[in-house]
């Protein structure tokens, strides 16, 4: 999925929100961390929605279907580097309502073994009226629709950033890992 559907093709229940990626530690590299992809799972169908974010700080929206739904599996992505994480965060979209899911904060860590990624969805007064202006901005036929504003639970999550192949420029007897 594109990170702003067409409102063309809005059928469904609109979701919206923001995903901001920043580096919580030191680094070496000189690329900064971008979300590169998360994945939404639908609770009772088990249907997977891959949206492509590419950025390190954009907003999305995205036309899903009424039901719950979990935040399962993000990729960041630090130039040519590739780390993915398995994330569990729920939350559910209503029939006839436009969603909005407040901002996802990724924290990476810095990069080395045991590399962490933190994500943080809070609901800034700020940042919802950017949001707010950006609906306004991309859906203009969607101006005063009342916005359900929600968090996915739980609001905090930390896990373990794990390697991606390819492994950037280096012949397979170099990696530090056996594929």
């Amino acid at each position: 999925m594109p990170p702003v559907v067409d409102l063309t093709q809005v059928k469904d229940p609109l979701v919206f929100g923001r995903v901001v990626a920043v580096i919580t530690g030191e680094t070496s590299r000189m690329y900064k961390p971008e979300v590169r992809f998360f994945d939404v799972e639908d609770q009772q169908s088990h249907a997977r929605f891959n949206v492509e974010i590419k950025s390190e700080d954009r907003h999305f929206a995205i036309s899903l279907p009424a039901g719950d739904y979990r935040i399962n599996r993000v990729q960041i992505s630090e130039g040519p580097f590739m780390s993915m994480a398995q994330l569990s965060a729920e939350f559910s979209v209503e029939r006839d309502e436009v969603t909005y899911l407040g901002t996802w904060r990724f924290g990476v860590g810095s990069p080395g073994y045991g590399r962490m990624v933190a994500l943080s969805m809070v609901m800034d007064p700020d940042e919802r009226s950017q949001a707010d202006t950006f609906l306004s901005k991309q859906y203009s036929t969607l101006h005063g629709v009342s916005v359900t504003a929600t968090l996915p639970k739980p609001s905090t999550v930390e896990t373990r950033l794990y390697e991606v192949m390819p492994y950037p420029r280096y012949p397979r007897y170099f990696q530090r890992h056996v594929w």
